[in-house]
């Protein structure tokens, strides 16, 4: 997946539209192009075309973050620095559910020898923050820290179903199908949704990964779901209908779990919009 330049009704770039030091609006397309498309290990050529920002721009933001360690020049390209790492592991919302969820994930993990995932919503996506990796070799597209379409994810539909504002912005944009199975019509995710409203359980059945199937739940606080917990396997679609008690009551053990924990309250304004 390669990023494409934004631009406004007027022709110019959406950087221009964004409040903000422009410099640090460009610092952030840079680094956010390492999460664009295959490779960790990026050439000049290749950020200039996920970004659309000039090489001279690039040399010097590139020259800079490399002094900060946030990026790292290596004789095949680019990466990210560890300091970036560093970092997110300070994150409080990250670092807080996923020691809550560990135990449940490891739990579910020695029920099923399949991979475990825990994910959060960011705008009209997931963010996965942790996985415990099956004993089966599967093509899982999911990573830790990488993004994937909530709308066509397991734990995506399960946290889109208690999060209405992302979901009316799901409902609004064109659903990309990634394999013959993924919902594309939104009335039929508007229905799947209420389902998962009712059942407390979420399905992913090929619908991002041909012979990839998931059962989720949602991560419940004050009536809104702030991650989601799932288990992922391959082969026949109904394999993962005997996980689902198991991983309701996960999602329902660490939903006790956060209870007691300051700081994992759900925002009631979605990120990029206003009060």
């Amino acid at each position: 997946m390669s990023a494409t330049p934004q631009t406004t009704p007027d022709g110019k770039g959406a950087a221009a539209s964004r409040p903000g030091i422009e410099v640090l609006n460009r610092a952030v397309d840079l680094l956010t192009a390492f999460t664009q498309g295959p490779g960790s290990m990026l050439s000049l050529a290749e950020i200039a075309r996920r970004t659309g920002l000039p090489k001279p721009t690039l040399h010097r933001l590139l020259a800079a973050l490399d002094v900060l360690g946030l990026v790292e020049k290596t004789p095949g390209g680019y990466q990210l620095g560890i300091r970036l790492f560093e970092l997110g592991e300070h994150v409080p919302r990250k670092q807080k559910l996923r020691e809550a969820a560990l135990p449940f994930m490891q739990d579910l993990f020695e029920a099923s020898h399949d991979t475990v995932h825990l994910a959060v919503l960011d705008g009209t996506d997931v963010v996965y923050l942790e996985r415990i990796r099956g004993h089966k070799p599967t093509n899982v597209a999911s990573r830790v820290g990488g993004r994937l379409p909530a709308y066509c994810t397991g734990v995506g539909k399960a946290l889109l179903a208690f999060n209405p504002e992302a979901a009316l912005k799901v409902l609004a944009m064109p659903l990309t199908p990634r394999t013959p199975y993924t919902i594309t019509n939104h009335q039929i995710l508007a229905e799947e949704l209420e389902r998962i409203r009712s059942t407390g359980l979420s399905y992913d059945r090929e619908e991002n990964s041909i012979g990839i199937v998931c059962v989720a739940a949602p991560i419940m606080v004050d009536d809104r779901a702030i991650g989601a917990v799932s288990v992922t396997c391959s082969g026949p679609k109904t394999d993962v209908d005997r996980y689902a008690s198991a991983v309701k009551a996960a999602a329902l053990g660490i939903r006790r779990s956060i209870s007691r924990t300051p700081g994992l309250r759900p925002t009631e304004t979605p990120r990029g919009d206003t009060p």
